[in-house]
């Protein structure tokens, strides 16, 4: 099973209440390995809600206590992050997931890039809370950037080897 961000399959998950659709991606959903997950949701957040960023650091420094995720308006809402990202790791655990295709820039699933805390939609390198802890248990993950219609067919024949 490969774990999919909700809103690239294209469920209303996004901040504002829509959707990161990616054709690509809904082109194989109906394969019935994605498992859609919105950590932000599952973490107990609403939707919409306003935009939220990590403040100075990285997915990995929320998970480690040393830094917080914000909205907006200053509201901390780190815990909701990590129960989320604990949530989806739950998942992991529950079924054989194989990989993860993940929304880059996402405070939560940011693969490879994140916004900067700014809120003035600036970029720093780093993961998404989620992210950061899929890859500390030692899960491959993807952002949606990095793939091609190859390597979604190669992620989804590795998972019929499980």
């Amino acid at each position: 099973m490969i774990i999919v961000s909700a809103c690239l399959l294209g469920l209303n998950t996004k901040y504002d209440g829509t959707t990161n659709a990616q054709a690509l991606i809904q082109k194989y959903s109906s394969s019935g390995k994605f498992i859609p997950v919105c950590p932000e949701q599952l973490g107990g957040l609403p939707t919409p809600r306003s935009p939220m960023e990590i403040v100075n650091g990285t997915g990995k420094d929320v998970l480690l206590g040393r830094c917080e995720v914000r909205g907006e308006q200053g509201e901390v809402v780190t815990s909701k992050f990590v129960l989320g990202a604990k949530e989806v790791f739950k998942i992991v655990e529950m079924v054989k997931v194989t990989a993860a295709i993940l929304k880059e820039r996402s405070p939560s699933c940011g693969v490879n890039q994140i916004y900067d805390g700014s809120f003035s939609h600036h970029l720093r390198a780093g993961q998404g809370v989620t992210a950061a802890i899929l890859k500390a248990h030692n899960v491959l993950v993807y952002s949606e950037v990095e793939l091609s219609e190859e390597r979604i067919l190669k992620l989804l024949r590795d998972d019929e080897g499980h």
